[in-house]
């Protein structure tokens, strides 16, 4: 049975950092919301560390940038680590070759900026549809069309026996009021076509290694997978990786389920009880806590 809690600090002295989702949870892609920045900054004075861990198909560096602008301070968070940094290590490691087709925004043109690392990276060039030989989304080009407006592409892609680097695994997001589609998607819809895709943002593997080794580097601790809190809105990502990591989570039912559980409005609504067990039993997920929004 899930628990519901009024707050972060009810349950905050069980764990040594926090894996915390941005997009939904910290943010709602236009502002920040001030009750969340609160709570990090009131965990990290007790002595936890948290690493903002994030789909983002973009470099660290530009997440913090975005972050600033909406209203999160350096003081809520001691780490970030981002989908598009784990794909960025794949993509220049060669693990949909050297010559790509790229779908996504122009925003999301620093996925592809050269990357820094110890040992060579390869080197990419972006080509037109009948010269790649893999694929590459960071997300749709238009993120309010239909994913199926990039049909065309993948199955052309599919034809050729590509790969698809997916930069970041989350299907929608809401901004603001407005809900918008993502890169996941665009993989979705390929896989379905029978195509392969490579994931590595959350629920997947390669972010949460990426998550612990900024940890270590960055904040100065190891912790045990059960000293790890996992806090997000997406049960799909943040709540399946955070059970597949063998850590605990706090479902935060106000951002992409907020309808779906009947959670009230901000900044103290809850869910309805009920809505959110037939919910978490619709999608057979399991999650030990659960709060409206996080505060």
């Amino acid at each position: 049975m899930t628990r519901l809690i009024e707050s972060l600090s009810e349950i905050a002295a069980d764990y040594d950092a926090a894996f915390v989702d941005l997009w939904g949870c910290v943010h709602d892609g236009l502002r920040a919301h001030p009750p969340a920045v609160s709570a990090l900054e009131a965990y990290r004075s007790r002595g936890g560390r948290v690493v903002l861990v994030t789909n983002a198909p973009r470099p660290r560096a530009e997440v913090e940038a975005q972050i600033a602008g909406l209203g999160v301070p350096e003081s809520a968070w001691d780490a970030i680590a981002t989908s598009g940094d784990a794909a960025r290590l794949a993509l220049f490691h060669g693990a949909v070759g050297r010559r790509v087709y790229a779908i996504g925004e122009p925003r999301d043109a620093a996925f592809f900026h050269p990357l820094a690392i110890d040992s060579d990276p390869m080197e990419i060039e972006i080509v037109p549809l009948e010269k790649a030989e893999g694929l590459v989304v960071t997300g749709p080009a238009d993120p309010r069309a239909e994913p199926r407006a990039h049909e065309g592409e993948l199955l052309y892609a599919k034809a050729k026996g590509w790969k698809l680097l997916c930069a970041n695994p989350d299907v929608v997001v809401d901004r603001g009021e407005s809900r918008e589609w993502c890169a996941g998607a665009i993989a979705e819809l390929y896989e379905e076509m029978g195509g392969e895709v490579l994931y590595f943002g959350k629920p997947h593997p390669p972010i949460y290694d990426l998550a612990r080794r900024r940890l270590a580097d960055d904040a100065g601790i190891a912790p045990e997978p059960e000293r790890i809190l996992c806090i997000g809105d997406g049960l799909a990502t943040d709540i399946a990786g955070a059970l597949g990591e063998g850590m605990d989570a706090l479902f935060v039912t106000g951002g992409l389920a907020r309808g779906e559980t009947g959670t009230g409005a901000v900044p103290d609504g809850q869910p309805d009880p009920e809505m959110l067990e037939r919910l978490l039993e619709r999608h057979q997920m399991a999650a030990p806590f659960a709060i409206g929004y996080l505060r």
